[in-house]
């Protein structure tokens, strides 16, 4: 299935996309796709229900509804870095032995072609491209990666927006470059893990203004999606809507010499091969 919330933020509703022009309404069935909805086995609930309506051609029209994430505000967003070997090569950084891990405000949360907002006192905005991963139950302590398979309830294209200022620069967490409000994209659906033959094989791309900075593949991922979930779950309990962003190939703006930053008017579009396209407009401070 393919999940996706549409309509005018705080009000988007749950549907299953069935095409590009059509969907299937759940939102008489389901109140929203949140930790309850996932943490209470709705994906299982929801298929023989988008299955009857699709059969009796009980669907709708997209009209060009604004797409909203296709998961409700999460109880954490965790972030992997230099996750991409050709990454990691690109800034000069060597290959970590251990995820990295840091943490990305739930409240950056925005849909897929919302506006980014760069925040005051911003120099270095940048972009990341990444594959996202929503996890499905309450989870900790897993033994193997292995196991980790049952824990994913889908995958999702993610823009991981920097602000490589305050992320490098300012000392402490790397949390304060990638907190600011619009600052993670999400969407345009959620993809069960059913509908991925091997998310090990998706190409992804980013491009500015026209212009294509990111082109690369998740096969140079470090540490799977399933290594990543095994490995969180040794430190921490993760819960039903969680989202993990699980690291960028080459191709940012710190990467290029000299450094390319994100400005007022930018447009970025970006997508993952199976999980769909987003466009952002950039525009400045509050």
């Amino acid at each position: 299935m393919y999940l996706m919330r549409i309509g005018a933020v705080g009000a988007e509703k749950p549907v299953a996309r069935i095409d590009d022009h059509t969907y299937v309404d759940l939102s008489d069935v389901v109140s929203d796709f949140d930790e309850s909805f996932l943490g209470t086995g709705g994906l299982d609930r929801i298929r023989p229900v988008v299955a009857e309506r699709l059969a009796a051609g009980s669907v709708s029209r997209f009209t060009g509804e604004r797409i909203g994430a296709p998961i409700a505000r999460p109880h954490q967003i965790l972030c992997i870095g230099l996750n991409y070997r050709d990454h990691a090569a690109e800034t000069g950084q060597a290959v970590p032995d251990e995820p990295i891990l840091f943490t990305k405000s739930p409240n950056t949360l925005v849909g897929p072609n919302d506006d980014v907002r760069i925040p005051r006192g911003s120099t270095k905005p940048d972009w990341e491209v990444e594959l996202g991963i929503v996890i499905g139950r309450r989870t900790s302590y897993l033994d193997s990666p292995e196991e980790a398979r049952d824990a994913i309830a889908g995958y999702l294209v993610v823009n991981d927006v920097s602000e490589r200022a305050f992320q490098m620069e300012r000392g402490g967490q790397w949390a304060k470059g990638k907190s600011a409000e619009t600052f993670n994209p999400a969407g345009p659906w959620l993809a069960t893990t059913d509908e991925i033959d091997d998310v090990l094989a998706l190409d992804m791309w980013l491009d500015v203004n026209g212009v294509r900075r990111q082109d690369g593949n998740t096969k140079t991922m470090i540490f799977d999606p399933y290594v990543i979930v095994h490995h969180l779950s040794q430190f921490m309990v993760l819960e039903p809507g969680d989202l993990i962003n699980t690291g960028t190939p080459p191709g940012v703006g710190m990467g290029f010499t000299p450094p390319i930053w994100l400005q007022a008017g930018d447009v970025m579009e970006l997508g993952i091969r199976g999980l769909g396209a987003q466009r952002q407009h950039v525009v400045g401070p509050r």
